[in-house]
């Protein structure tokens, strides 16, 4: 398969955007990179399915977010399905005051008619060590 930089480039500038917001703690601009048929599930197991479901969740829970750090976001690895399907692993630290923890995110993402990239699914997972 023949993949072309700039997928790979916009790509990590989703994931770049989603640490982003997620620093900022900016709902609106982390649910502008959903898919509108996206289904998401948080680190703790909550299953939310559609745009409405994940929008309801993160402008309740991500502009109440508390933590005394800040989170960083890496693709550590990104396979491509197809031409216009992405699987991308991430390594996610939150890094705080009493020490780090870590979250393994699992992305896929789908490339648009007009070239663009959104979260299609997401499953996060802590790591327990």
């Amino acid at each position: 398969m023949n993949i072309d930089t700039a997928d790979i480039k916009a790509i990590e500038e989703i994931v770049a955007t989603v640490e982003r917001t997620q620093r900022a703690k900016d709902a609106e601009g982390f649910l502008a990179l959903f898919h509108p048929d996206a289904l998401w599930t948080t680190a703790h197991g909550k299953v939310l399915i559609g745009f409405d479901a994940i929008a309801e969740f993160t402008r309740t829970v991500l502009p109440a977010a508390s933590w005394d750090g800040e989170v960083t976001y890496e693709a550590i690895h990104i396979e491509f399905l197809r031409p216009d399907v992405a699987a991308v692993k991430i390594r996610q630290i939150y890094h705080a005051t009493e020490g780090d923890s870590e979250g393994s995110p699992l992305y896929v993402m789908t490339k648009q008619a007009d070239g663009t990239w959104l979260l299609h699914a997401g499953q996060n997972t802590e790591v327990r060590v």
